[in-house]
């Protein structure tokens, strides 16, 4: 059986102990495109699968076992427009947030006779912790969109 290449997540499984937005959403530069004339900026990377802009914002991982190089990550988030994080009113200067439809997929990095798994990681939005889930306490009924086709 072979493992596949991407995984959906949900944020808690991938960031079990929270996840932080560090820095701004910036726009992910398509260096596969042709160069621009000089002086011009570089297009903007679209999502070959979706035609998306695509966006990237730095994330803390408060994982208290991840190692120095794992402890920030950039989430790259697929979207017409610029995405907003979460209003922050924690007084902190880290912002806790969500994403909905994450992706995780992965690719050995090599450094010279050194090689380590890294991972990527792709979403449709994010928000709030906890705003994109629904309440529990339906009796046990799935509210699944799958159960009901």
């Amino acid at each position: 059986m072979a493992m596949p290449q991407k995984m959906q997540m949900t944020t808690e499984q991938f960031f079990p102990n929270g996840a932080y937005v560090v820095g701004d959403v910036t726009p992910v530069a398509d260096f596969d495109a042709p160069a621009p004339a000089k002086g011009q900026p570089r297009p903007q990377k679209r999502d070959m699968e979706t035609g998306l802009l695509v966006w990237s914002v730095p994330v803390l991982d408060t994982d208290p076992n991840a190692k120095k190089h794992q402890k920030t990550v950039n989430v790259k988030i697929l979207a017409k427009v610029q995405p907003v994080p979460p209003r922050n009113d924690t007084g902190l200067p880290v912002i806790p947030v969500e994403f909905t439809e994450l992706e995780v997929g992965y690719y050995v990095k090599r450094e010279g006779d050194f090689s380590r798994i890294e991972w990527t990681l792709t979403a449709l939005g994010m928000t709030e912790p906890g705003a994109g889930r629904k309440p529990a306490g339906n009796g046990g009924a799935s509210t699944s969109s799958k159960a009901a086709a």
